[in-house]
């Protein structure tokens, strides 16, 4: 039996190497990225290499063949944060047959999602005082910016079929509505207040600020 399990065990390893080996470089660096993202969103710089091996299902020193270093794998992970890939792709499968406050809440809910990704590894660079190997410029496509551009695109989508009804074209009023969401996120972490829920916030937007039993002045 013990020779059984020790063959077992063998073969179990001898499968890993191979998945290893068949993962081409720029494969594997990125698979290691995957897994180390939410790690340094849960425990920050404190993450090791070792649990991010594990989380990958490799062995640790697999990531000392494509990063030379932790640092370089934080930078790298930093980087494939800056990009809203998958919060466009989340946006793009919202139904437009779904009442308009819900596609929005949705919208913010993917918006909040890549921003808060975003920060969580801005602020652990930071707070090692380090300097990412290359820090897109503002007009580079990966910078944030262009990347919240590409999400109000998304939700522009979104408010399509409410078009004629618009006071704004979509884009306008997605860009709006994503200006109101990031006061909001900027309100919690400047001034420690809680955030107004996505639903309250999308209320605000659609309805304005007056309740109807207020009238216009």
């Amino acid at each position: 039996m013990t020779n059984e399990l020790l063959s077992a065990g063998d073969a179990g390893r001898a499968a890993a190497r191979r998945r290893a080996l068949a993962m081409s470089p720029q494969a594997r660096r990125e698979a290691i990225v995957a897994a180390a993202i939410p790690l340094l969103r849960e425990r920050g710089a404190a993450v090791t290499t070792g649990q991010i091996a594990r989380a990958a299902g490799i062995a640790e020193g697999t990531i000392f063949r494509v990063f030379a270093d932790k640092r370089e794998l934080l930078s790298s992970a930093l980087h494939a944060a800056m990009s809203a890939d998958d919060e466009v792709a989340r946006i793009g499968q919202v139904r437009l047959d779904v009442p308009l406050a819900d596609r929005l809440v949705a919208g913010l809910a993917a918006t909040n999602d890549y921003q808060d990704r975003l920060w969580a590894l801005i602020r652990i660079v930071r707070d090692l005082g380090w300097q990412p190997e290359h820090r897109p410029s503002p007009d580079e496509p990966q910078h944030p910016r262009h990347q919240m551009e590409r999400i109000g695109d998304a939700i522009a989508r979104l408010l399509e079929p409410e078009r004629a009804a618009l006071r704004l074209e979509p884009r306008t009023a997605a860009r709006l509505l994503l200006g109101l969401a990031f006061g909001n996120r900027i309100q919690e972490r400047g001034a420690g207040e809680p955030p107004i829920a996505a639903r309250q916030l999308v209320d605000l937007f659609l309805h304005g600020a007056l309740c109807e039993a207020a009238g216009h002045a």
